[in-house]
Formats: structure tokens, C-alpha cells, sequence
């Protein structure tokens, strides 16, 4: 029996189509159709849009699901319901799982665990090292047939360039994007936060841009020298941004991605060694800060990414030197960001919406991000405006290392749909 979704009332606001107007939309058996018949209006579940914003379903290409192995912080279940809460519909799981991802058989494993929990799509990718180690080169074709849409040895950079350049090489063999943590290992052992001034008063070992910087440089040596498409994680130094605008403006197939919380706090903000501001790459100064807005506004930065990186309390409750880089960042990153680029006037809504869809999904190749007629019928409902207390007590997520905690944020979803069903509502 066919189903009928009919959502009135809404700014329909579709950025990979240049759409921006109040319509009714309108999707049958899980895709977008240009209208129903008045039969079909009559058996459709209608949703009241008036006042809100109908967008595409959001879609993060870096998130840390946790599953397997570290499923007491995060599993596929949790992870998927915490993205439908923020209004993602696509996300993009990294491989440093336990064991990780370098073999044909735990990406089995973990599709299986999302063909049977997940509420989202929710995508894998594959290392490009065995065991993310450096060393040798993860089996990339067979990574690809089990179904990866992107290799990374995310959290831990591969040190050797002449590795490096074998593993770009075999990836895009396959036209497979790599995606790059940009860290010098040699640079930040030992660290724990940006070196500058607030390091030296908090005496904590400090975390020089030039760790990624450095990496970066090199990463855009090797796209030019091979024609990988090379991805940027979760920028955070000025010179990165500056580095990637000028291989860009050389026609280098280089991209990068911002995550909320760079573009919101600095390093100040670890005053008091909270260590819910602990994570990696670590808070920087607000020139940095300020740099990536830049990058934003003027397209060298291609989308925002949350790096949701669940830890338990008890794993964050410690000394700041003791306790895991990452913090959660799904269920509140809509509205984390509209507060930092929409409502500060730096970007347009369709803009953000942009940056947080389709803009994405072209990295990864994914069908999403779009509210084209045939497309897969993913929707965000949001309130732009309206103000929320960030409590992640109530949060879907397992982990609570939110540093958005008592916030009080402008920008609220209301409902979410994947394939015209509906996954998440506020009550």
C-alpha cells in the first residue's frame, strides 16, 4: 500500500535547488513528488508547517557511533536517534570502532547493525591503514564492495607520506574520497590544548597550529600530485584556512569541513580545566575562530561537520590531562550554528541549510541534501527562532559531554522524516 506525506504551510527553503517559498510539499512511497491527487491527499499523514522552515534532511559527514566495541558511549541505535533529534536524516560514521574498520567483516557486522537499529541513513567508512596503524594499506577495494563511502584513518594521521601517497593513490582508484584528521603526531605528543596564552596560564601542555598546519600542506602537495580528492577534517588554524583558499583558487581538488564548536568557542573558554572542552583538534584563539567564519562566507570551507565524539561521565569527569578528546554535538547543531553565522547576520539561512546538506553530501557522494522531485523524501522541520535550553539529560545520545550545556540557543527542530516517515517529533 503506497503512503502519502503532505507537509502544508512551510518556507520551503531547498539551497541545491535554489528554493526559497511558502508550499505545501508532498512525497509518496518515501520520495519528493511535485504534487498528490486529492485521493491521495486524503489517505497522506499531513504535517503543519505554518511559522517554520521545511528543509532538507541534514546530513554530517563525521560522526563516531561507537559501535562496535565502545557501545556503553554510543551504538548505532542511540547515535541515529540523537541525529533524527537534530534534525540530521544522513550521517557519515568514522571507522576508529573496536576493532576497527579495515576488513570486509566488521563493516558487515555494523551494516547489519544499522539495516536492524537505525532510524537514519547511516553510512561507513573504511581505514586507510591496517589497524590505523600507518603501516600498510587497508584493503580498499574490498572496503568499497562492503559498501564505504569514504577512507580515513580519522584520529590518528598517517605519519609516513610515502604511505600517504599510496593509500590517495588506491582510494581513488576506486573514486573514493579520502578524509584527513591533519595532525603531526611529532608535534603534539603529550598536548592537550592550543599553545598560546591561555596553555601558559593553565600550565597544560600546549597544541601548536603548525601540527595541523603542516598536514594540511602536505595533503594538498598530494592532490595535486595524484588527483585525490582530499578532505580536511574538522579545520581549526587560520593558516590551514588560508593553505586550502589558495590550493582552491589553483584548482586543487582539496576540501574542508568546520565543526560547530570551533566556530563558537575559543581556548579561553577551558578556564577552570573544563574538560567538556576538551577535544581534538583543540579550541583555538579567536583570530583562528574568526578565520573559519571566513572560510565559511567565502567557500573555501565546503561544510560544517559536528565530530560528535561520545564519551561517558565517568570517562570525562577526571583531571583535564586524563580525560578523551570529543564532545556530542548532533542534537544541538542546528542550532548551535544558526546562532553563530544566521542570527549574527555573517550568512543567509539558505546558506546555512546549504552548509549543513547538500554541500556535504557532494564530498561523500551521498544521495541526500536535496528536496528535488524523485529525491529520497529526507526532511527537517525547524523554528529558526525559537529559543531552547540545551539540557543533555533529555538528549537521544548515551553520553552527556556537551559544551552547550545550559545554553540557551535560537533555532529549534520540530520534526524530522527519512524516506517520508517520520523519525523524530517534539513533544
Amino acid at each position: 500500500m503506497s503512503q502519502y506525506l503532505w507537509i502544508t504551510n512551510g518556507l520551503i527553503i531547498d539551497p541545491a535547488n535554489q528554493r526559497e517559498e511558502q508550499s505545501d510539499l508532498f512525497a509518496k512511497d518515501g520520495r519528493i513528488v511535485h504534487h498528490l491527487t486529492e485521493a491521495e491527499q486524503s489517505k497522506a499523514t499531513k504535517f503543519n508547517a505554518k511559522g517554520l522552515v521545511v528543509a532538507p534532511g541534514l546530513v554530517d559527514i563525521h560522526v563516531h557511533f561507537r559501535e562496535p566495541g565502545q557501545t556503553h558511549k554510543e551504538d548505532i541505535a542511540s547515535g541515529s536517534r540523537a541525529a533524527a533529534a537534530g534534525g540530521y536524516t544522513s550521517v557519515v560514521c568514522m571507522p576508529n570502532t573496536s576493532p576497527v574498520c579495515d576488513n570486509a567483516g566488521t563493516l558487515e557486522r555494523i551494516n547489519n547493525s544499522i539495516d536492524k537499529d537505525a532510524v537514519v541513513h547511516v553510512y561507513t567508512t573504511g581505514c586507510l591503514t591496517m589497524g590505523m596503524k600507518g603501516e600498510q594499506l587497508a584493503p580498499t577495494g574490498q572496503l568499497k564492495q562492503a559498501g564505504i563511502v569514504a577512507v580515513t584513518d580519522d584520529g590518528l594521521c598517517v605519519q609516513n607520506n610515502e604511505i600517504m601517497r599510496r593509500a590517495v593513490e588506491y582510494a581513488t582508484l576506486f573514486n573514493l574520497p579520502i578524509m584527513d584528521h591533519c595532525q603531526d603526531a611529532t608535534l603534539t605528543a603529550g598536548a592537550v590544548m592550543n599553545e598560546g596564552e591561555w596553555s601558559v596560564k593553565l600550565g597544560l601542555k600546549g597544541w601548536p597550529r603548525a601540527a595541523e598546519d603542516i598536514v594540511v600542506a602536505r595533503n594538498i602537495i598530494l592532490s595535486e600530485l595524484t588527483g585525490a580528492r582530499i578532505h580536511m577534517q574538522h579545520l581549526s588554524s587560520h593558516h590551514s584556512v588560508a593553505l586550502l583558499r589558495e590550493a582552491k583558487a589553483r584548482g586543487i581538488p582539496v576540501t574542508g569541513e568546520a565543526s560547530p564548536h570551533h566556530l563558537e568557542f575559543s581556548d579561553a573558554c577551558i578556564e577552570g580545566y573544563k574538560t567538556e572542552f576538551k577535544m581534538n583538534p583543540p579550541l583555538r584563539t579567536d583570530e583562528d575562530r574568526k578565520a573559519l567564519l571566513e572560510g565559511l562566507k567565502d567557500g573555501t570551507i565546503d561544510c560544517i561537520a559536528t565530530d560528535h565524539a561520545p564519551h561517558s561521565p565517568t570517562e570525562k569527569d577526571r583531571e583535564f590531562d586524563q580525560a578523551p578528546f570529543g564532545i556530542i554535538g548532533l542534537e544541538n547543531a542546528l542550532a548551535s550554528t544558526l546562532e553563530t553565522l544566521y542570527h549574527s547576520k555573517e550568512l543567509s539561512l539558505s546558506d546555512v541549510i546549504a552548509l549543513m546538506t547538500h554541500k556535504g553530501a557532494a564530498i561523500c557522494n551521498l544521495p541526500a541534501g536535496t528536496l528535488s522531485e524523485g529525491a529520497v523524501a529526507d526532511i527537517c522541520i525547524f523554528d529558526p527562532d525559537q529559543k531552547w535550553t540545551v539540557d543533555p539529560e533529555q538528549f537521544k545520545s548515551k553520553s552527556k559531554n556537551c559544551p552547550w550545556n545550559g545554553r540557551t540557543l535560537r533555532g529549534q527542530v520540530k520534526a524530522t522524516f527519512v524516506e517520508g516517515k517520520e523519525v523524530f517529533r517534539l513533544r
